[in-house]
């Protein structure tokens, strides 16, 4: 059963297993006025125990941080009604949409049965535009970037030598770069894996620089367009995402910033 694990005082990790396709991670961080809570998880299955475990921290949920709108990450801000939500831009306008019920059953499939609960509960909106670095509380410093979103926020915990890295990092589970650029993201990760001796990932287990930089090579051979063996065959969803990831790469070098077709196959809207 996933639990809070506390990585440093006060500073708390939720990692569900595997962190394959719509299994994502969160975190807690506790500062003097109460809680920031990093990421909410998708369907109720997931955020109603995170949501009880952290309201046995029995401290006031404050701040929402949204590392970026995919809704794996956002579907459970309604736990913490009370807390203001901070997002990037590109996060708030991708939240202000109607949620593309149909296309989530298709791709989180083993999910597919929770999404009209989701439907019906909705997501809360960004209340705080996060639109640049910013300290925002005495132990987070709020790192925006880009790379596999235009709108990725990344949170570090300086004093914990801890970085939250949203889907900037997924260790031993494919990324998905769809909305993203794979050459822009593999550049952004020399920054990350000089963040923080401790990075949490949007998916998978808790790693460090030397993960970072397998995610790194992997994103690098996206780029050139044929994957060679390494690391990366141990991870998840290479079947799935590889094919999403080097058609995104290539259609950016041709200067198109559209939907892969092979992404828009995997939700369900072309044949």
């Amino acid at each position: 059963m996933t639990s809070l694990e506390e990585l440093s005082a006060g500073v708390y990790a939720w990692i569900q297993p595997d962190g394959e396709n719509g299994v994502s991670n969160a975190g807690v961080v506790v500062d003097d006025d109460g809680l920031t809570v990093i990421d909410t998880l998708m369907v109720r299955s997931q955020w109603e125990p995170f949501a009880a475990a952290v309201a046995e921290l029995d401290l006031v949920v404050r701040r929402v941080l949204l590392t970026h709108a995919h809704i794996d990450h956002v579907g459970g801000t309604q736990a913490f009604r009370n807390a203001m939500v901070l997002g990037s831009p590109a996060t708030s306008d991708l939240l202000d949409q109607p949620m593309p019920i149909d296309a989530y059953k298709t791709f989180f499939a083993p999910f597919a049965e929770e999404f009209d609960d989701l439907a019906e509960l909705g997501t809360r909106p960004v209340s705080h535009i996060v639109d640049g670095p910013a300290q925002l509380t005495p132990r987070i410093e709020l790192l925006p970037a880009s790379g596999h979103t235009p709108g990725d926020v990344m949170a570090l915990v300086a004093d914990a030598d801890l970085l939250f890295a949203g889907d900037l990092c997924s260790f031993g589970v494919t990324p998905l770069a769809f909305q993203g650029d794979p050459a822009i993201w593999a550049d952004v990760l020399d920054a990350v894996a000089d963040l923080a001796d401790v990075i949490v990932p949007g998916h998978g287990p808790i790693g460090s620089a030397g993960e970072v930089r397998e995610l790194q090579a992997y994103l690098r051979h996206c780029v050139e367009g044929t994957i060679p063996p390494g690391p990366w065959d141990a991870w998840a969803e290479r079947a799935e995402r590889d094919p999403i990831n080097i058609e995104k790469a290539a259609m950016l070098r041709a200067g198109d910033d559209g939907m892969p077709p092979t992404m828009l196959k995997a939700i369900g809207l072309s044949p």
